[in-house]
């Protein structure tokens, strides 16, 4: 298992929002770095010619303008999802720990701590490369990836998927039952946002619940898209548990 993940991701200073909060990228990756079989590979910023495939370049410039600091991160966030669906494309299955998140980032505009859309960004290189022509983005965090579906709604090939329920046992069956009735697709995308757990703002999933969730997704992906699957991380912001949380979709969703 493939993760991608960059050193500077732990520095807060780009940001005051929750998704930057100091300690959170730590809390992920030192539970990841237990896992013997986890190889960690650093990736490089996006440029501005791969964000302006998918962002307005009166967008991708106003993210300039506000800090430095900021555009820097969002690039290397961006380049994470694209290393991410590079190793995915090749057959190895990874998981991005990057930030700022991506799946509120519209072509114009971006809200929830996000400002470029790293999993379209990722898929439209794919696309642009010619290396696939359809996708399945699976969409868990608590709240809906607007921005993915804005980025993406165009395209007839590809499908996304924000599953909901009040009920936690009913929320992973409707998952499993929508996944058995899809199609083939070239690659499965994750936006995988942890704060759907009891014990983070949505209040509903417990820890072994995101390791049912990796299984049924790589399962999937085994099935009806030849293996080929990466994750991204969203949301999820109580350091406590986020780890374990990662940590256990990461086992349910590796070989």
């Amino acid at each position: 298992m493939k993760v991608i993940y960059h050193p500077n991701f732990t520095d807060p200073g780009y940001s005051s929002d929750p998704a930057a909060r100091e300690g959170r990228i730590q809390s992920i990756i030192e539970e990841l770095k237990k896992d013997s079989d986890i190889e960690i590979v650093r990736p490089k910023p996006a440029s501005r010619q791969e964000l302006e495939l998918v962002h307005d370049p009166y967008h991708v410039q106003s993210i300039k303008q506000r800090s430095d600091e900021l555009y820097n991160m969002s690039k290397l966030s961006a380049g994470g999802s694209l290393l991410a669906g590079e190793h995915a494309y090749e057959g190895f299955p990874t998981f991005a720990v990057i930030r700022p998140p991506g799946h509120h980032a519209s072509p114009d505009s971006s809200w929830g701590f996000c400002y470029f859309n790293n999993m379209a960004v990722a898929i439209e290189i794919l696309r642009n490369e010619g290396k696939i022509t359809s996708a399945f983005i699976m969409d868990f965090d608590l709240h809906v990836g607007d921005g993915n579906i804005n980025c993406l709604k165009n395209s007839s090939d590809i499908r996304i998927m924000n599953p909901s329920s009040d009920n936690r046992s009913d929320y992973l069956r409707k998952v499993e039952k929508y996944l058995d009735k899809e199609k083939s697709y070239d690659i499965l995308g994750v936006s995988a946002g942890f704060d759907q757990h009891v014990d983070d703002w949505g209040g509903k999933l417990k820890t072994e619940d995101y390791r049912k969730l990796g299984t049924l997704l790589r399962n999937f992906s085994k099935e009806k898209c030849n293996g080929k699957r990466f994750a991204l991380l969203e949301g999820g912001y109580n350091h406590k548990v986020l780890g374990k949380n990662v940590c256990a979709f990461v086992q349910g969703f590796s070989d």
